[in-house]
């Protein structure tokens, strides 16, 4: 863009724009800090590589959960399930009218969704992990929003993990915020995440990401393949309308109809979370007791911890600390 038709604009510009929208948290990374510390370097996922031209800052959006849904104690959930999508759905209208903005005021713009994955990355078995083009819990935190927790999610002191996030980027040229230092998790002392964690698929500062989709979407690609396959497979007729009337089936065209189920699903690990100025407030007393946890799964985190506090921390960690931040014990 030619500067003359560029409006100056600052980052509180930029962040009052943002919340005034419907925004409960913003912030603003560089990119080019971000493509020089891909949190994969063996498969580097840059802004950079969505744009060439308009990927000098990444404006990373949040929108808290709803409250009410999350003091649900059921995984599966519809209403959750519903509610995360409508939630999803005003994230994104609210990252629209922020790229109109935008480039209202001379700077183009575009928008990176939380469930964008690319398709020619996809080699034909549903049961593979995808990535999004752009991690936008490590944008966020490169945005000083917050840091990683044990699970590898974006936690923030204002509602912990209980945020949904969009990104927009554009070379809109205003300062930058830094990370913050220090983690917000209390890793394996605390480990709510784990003990609640339906799968059991909560790893050492990582998880089964693979074994994660089928939860946080429990009606997605997969399962809508399994679906298909197995009506095909069935040699009886009458059974086969049977399996198109079930439950399974009414599941999948309702996720299909809204993406209920789909680009939503389980958080229980971002329910139970304690870090973040809700819960005591509005999540405590109905949350605190976790009915998932095990005598396995507490002697596990008992384990990480002390191996932590000798020292011995491990790989997953040291290859994302610059996002899940220097630990501390107290306890």
């Amino acid at each position: 863009m030619v500067a003359v038709f560029k409006e100056p604009l600052s980052a509180d510009d930029v962040k009052n724009k943002v919340r005034e929208l419907g925004a409960n948290l913003v912030g603003i990374a560089d990119g080019q800090i971000m493509n020089d510390n891909p949190p994969d370097p063996a498969d580097p996922r840059r802004p950079s590589d969505i744009s060439d031209y308009d990927a000098g800052r990444v404006i990373v959006i949040a929108k808290r959960l709803n409250t009410g849904t999350t003091r649900i104690n059921r995984w599966d959930e519809r209403h959750k399930y519903y509610n995360d999508e409508l939630t999803t759905t005003t994230l994104e209208e609210i990252a629209l009218e922020t790229v109109f903005w935008l480039e209202d005021k001379g700077y183009p713009a575009l928008i990176v969704p939380p469930s964008h994955v690319d398709p020619w990355r996809y080699q034909g078995n549903p049961d593979e992990h995808m990535k999004p083009l752009l991690s936008l819990d490590h944008a966020a935190v490169e945005a000083g929003l917050g840091t990683l927790g044990l699970n590898r999610q974006l936690l923030t002191p204002e509602y912990g993990p209980r945020v949904m996030l969009a990104g927009v980027l554009s070379s809109v040229d205003v300062a930058a915020d830094a990370r913050r230092e220090d983690a917000l998790c209390l890793g394996p002392e605390c480990g709510r995440c784990l003990s609640a964690c339906p799968g059991d698929v909560i790893q050492h500062w990582d998880r089964d990401w693979s074994a994660c989709d089928r939860y946080r979407s429990p009606h997605g690609f997969p399962q809508l393949t399994e679906f298909i396959e197995g009506i095909i497979g069935e040699p009886d007729n009458m059974k086969k309308q049977e399996m198109l009337r079930s439950e399974d089936g009414f599941n999948i065209w309702q996720s299909i109809l809204r993406g209920s189920g789909v680009v939503t699903g389980c958080r229980r690990c971002q329910d139970v979370c304690p870090v973040g100025d809700d819960y005591e407030t509005m999540l405590k007393d109905a949350l605190d007791e976790i009915p998932e946890a095990t005598d396995e799964k507490t002697l596990r985190l008992a384990d990480m911890l002390k191996s932590e506090q000798g020292g011995d921390l491990p790989n997953a960690y040291t290859q994302h600390d610059r996002w899940i931040g220097k630990l501390g014990y107290h306890g």
